[in-house]
């Protein structure tokens, strides 16, 4: 295990790397609008996509793989749609970038990109989501669209309510009831719910973790998070979030039928959820980024599970209709064997019962 969680720490150094190599070997012109999209930070591109990756494999064929096609479009789709949700909270955090030490380089602050250039480079962002939502069914079209206000508003949160993690985890798992409908054509609610509702509470987990990096300052300047709600409480909240999490993955793997590789992954995610919180130090930055960064491995780790077990399914169906043959039939040996040491009499007195 601890060879694995190596592998992917070095997988999540590599692509950070890359991603900011590539922004920051870019034109001069087109760097401001890549840093806008944070290309160069493509975790949040990852927490977006890996519920709709659960819900595209959990709605798989028992015995079969996910659609790749499919989770090619909604990879693509959480790509642009994460960078329009950023380009929208940095328009709209405009006057709070400019006080923080840790965004004052945003190319909306710096003046690198004027406000509607950012308004027209969101327009861009938009089209190009509705694009790719329009080559999903009617179904879907209209459930994806559903999410937009969500996406709007989510930056606002943090001025209104000490809940702004909830919001943005509605946002972000929007995913878990699109990848569903995308194969369907419709919702399982009994299975799409406690994976929503489970996508959500991890959400909220990881996010007031990160938000722990910039607590002092969101103090000073009146911003909301859970993170000053929670305090030095934080871990005592998360873990209950986190509990909830596990209950709704387990919920959604009884509707579905999973196997067990599906249920050893939850065990691999509640493991990865306990030693993070047990082992976080909400008052170090760097801590935090780092916890919050590793939330990409309770992604793959709970897909991985998804895939197996869906794959496994056909095989432990095929496995419990024989057992299900084999007691039928010793069934009704067992009735011809007493039938046969039956006297004519109670025969006939059975028959006429029947």
């Amino acid at each position: 295990l601890s060879m694995i969680y190596t592998a992917l720490k070095l997988v999540e150094r590599k692509k950070g790397s890359l991603a900011a190599a590539i922004v920051n070997n870019s034109s001069s012109e087109l760097q401001p609008y890549l840093k806008l999209m944070r290309i160069d930070k493509p975790i949040g591109s990852w927490l977006l996509f890996w519920p709709c990756g659960w819900s595209i494999a959990m709605s798989a064929a028992p015995g079969s793989l996910p659609d790749l096609q499919m989770l090619a479009l909604f990879g693509l789709g959480a790509f642009v749609m994460r960078g329009a949700g950023c380009t929208i909270n940095d328009m709209w955090d405009r006057d709070i970038d400019d006080k923080v030490s840790r965004t004052k380089d945003r190319p909306l602050v710096s003046g690198a990109i004027s406000q509607f250039q950012a308004l027209v480079f969101l327009a861009g962002q938009l089209s190009v989501g509705l694009l790719i939502l329009l080559q999903l069914n009617w179904y879907s079209i209209f459930l994806g669209a559903s999410s937009l206000g969500l996406v709007i508003i989510y930056p606002l949160m943090k001025r209104i309510t000490y809940w702004p993690q909830l919001i943005l985890g509605m946002t972000f798992n929007w995913g878990a009831l699109l990848g569903w409908s995308a194969i369907h054509g419709s919702c399982n609610w009994s299975a799409c719910l406690p994976l929503y509702a489970a996508g959500i509470c991890w959400t909220i987990v990881y996010d007031t973790i990160y938000a722990h990096q910039k607590s002092l300052y969101y103090v000073l300047l009146g911003i909301k998070s859970t993170a000053i709600k929670f305090g030095e409480k934080t871990k005592l909240w998360l873990s209950g979030f986190g509990t909830t999490m596990i209950s709704g993955l387990i919920a959604t793997g009884l509707q579905c039928d999973q196997t067990w590789p599906y249920y050893m992954s939850i065990g691999l995610v509640a493991a990865h959820l306990a030693n993070q919180l047990y082992t976080l130090d909400i008052n170090n930055p760097s801590d935090c980024s780092g916890k919050f960064i590793s939330n990409q491995r309770v992604g793959l780790i709970l897909f991985t599970g998804i895939v197996v077990g869906t794959l496994l399914k056909s095989k432990e169906k095929n496995k419990q209709s024989g057992e299900s043959i084999i007691v039928k039939a010793d069934s009704e040996r067992q009735l011809i064997s007493v039938m046969a040491r039956m006297s004519l009499q109670k025969k006939t007195e059975l028959k006429k019962m029947c």
